[in-house]
């Protein structure tokens, strides 16, 4: 698939979004461009029909690697593919020994803590995450947190952390679900990253990443390969597989193909605009959204530069907000707004003036 002529955030979002709402909860969920929904709505249609494009496009798949690879500085060859983050983080839970401490940020989103926590012959230790790098000791096998924390938008300090797990010789897992598509991320500098392509990535449930580093790809067992994880994936169709693929695609899984088709389409649609861009505007729209929470006399979570503000005690305001057609949502209480490239100052506007009613 050919990567689209550099576009304007403002095209983009006239010619792409159709969302009938004040759509401001990309942090759950994205928006579908118009081009993805076609996407999927043509695969759904040949497959209605027998047709055999209905079975799924292989170089969408491809497409959609390289464009993640592309967007967090890594090749396609260290990118696998898969349908969910919490299979991905269970992977490498799976591969730890026996007995290895697993330091997390207190409060972490469960599908970073839960393949630690539910094996027991694991050591999960918590800190908080401004604390996180300070946490870190000799003993520590792995420090595992989101770039992003999704219920309140703080962006961890990365560096600190790599910094540390490097001095105590322990790898690092970062899931960039809450990061990737709106904030500059480069996936290489840690051992191993995981992404959910349904939030700032423009895509839908079923489609996720993960990276390795070439350093540490021996470290992971290809516990779920399946003939799509071999070198050469038409002579593993029967049998035990000949040879497992070289790179990170021996941790694939099969695609959910529906969801890679909706996938190629949108990032390169982001490619067209730019992270740089959409960085800038959704940071700009959430620093408006800031100041007028401090005109009403609200302190939302101390998290600068991100593009999710939550409001703590607000939480109990979602559903009236949705009953008018602003859309956010309720995260333990507080109210959580995220900002991207569909977005608008009169988004930021009407919900301020909803929340002043």
């Amino acid at each position: 698939m050919e990567r689209l002529e550099r576009l304007s955030l403002a095209d983009v979002t006239r010619a792409e979004f159709a969302h009938t709402t004040t759509y401001l909860n990309t942090a759950t969920c994205g928006v579908l461009p118009r081009r993805a929904v076609a996407a999927v709505r043509d695969l759904a249609e040949a497959a209605g029909a027998g047709r055999p494009e209905g079975f799924g496009s292989w170089e969408a798949v491809a497409s959609a690697r390289e464009a993640f690879g592309r967007l967090t500085g890594v090749p396609a060859g260290r990118v696998a593919v898969a349908s969910a983050v919490s299979t991905l983080v269970g992977l490498i839970s799976a591969s730890l020994p026996a007995g290895a401490e697993v330091l997390l940020p207190e409060g972490e989103f469960a599908s970073v803590i839960n393949p630690f926590a539910l094996r027991p012959d694991l050591r999960p230790r918590y800190a908080p995450l401004e604390g996180l790098a300070d946490a870190v000791r000799p003993e520590t096998a792995l420090v595992a947190l989101s770039a992003v924390q999704s219920a309140d938008g703080r962006i961890a300090d990365l560096d600190a952390v790599r910094r540390a797990a490097t001095a105590h010789g322990a790898r690092m897992l970062v899931d960039a679900t809450q990061a990737v598509g709106w904030l500059p991320f480069e996936a290489g500098r840690y051992d191993y990253t995981v992404t959910g392509g349904y939030k700032w990535l423009l895509g839908m449930r079923g489609v996720a990443y993960l990276t390795v580093t070439e350093e540490a790809q021996e470290s992971l067992l290809p516990l779920h390969a399946g003939w799509v994880a071999a070198e050469s994936i038409w002579e593993a169709t029967y049998g035990p597989m000949p040879a497992l693929a070289a790179d990170a695609r021996r941790f694939d899984e099969c695609p959910a193909f529906v969801a890679f088709h909706a996938a190629a389409v949108s990032l390169a649609l982001l490619e067209s605009v730019g992270v740089a861009a959409v960085h800038a505007h959704n940071t700009a729209l959430a620093a408006r959204y800031r100041d007028g929470l401090a005109a009403l006399g609200h302190v939302p979570v101390a998290a600068d530069g991100s593009a999710i503000v939550s409001v703590p005690g607000l939480g109990d305001r979602q559903a009236a907000l949705g009953a008018a057609g602003v859309v956010t949502a309720d995260r333990a209480g507080a109210l959580r707004a995220a900002f991207h490239l569909y977005n608008t100052v009169d988004d930021v506007d009407r919900l301020l003036g909803a929340l002043a009613s």
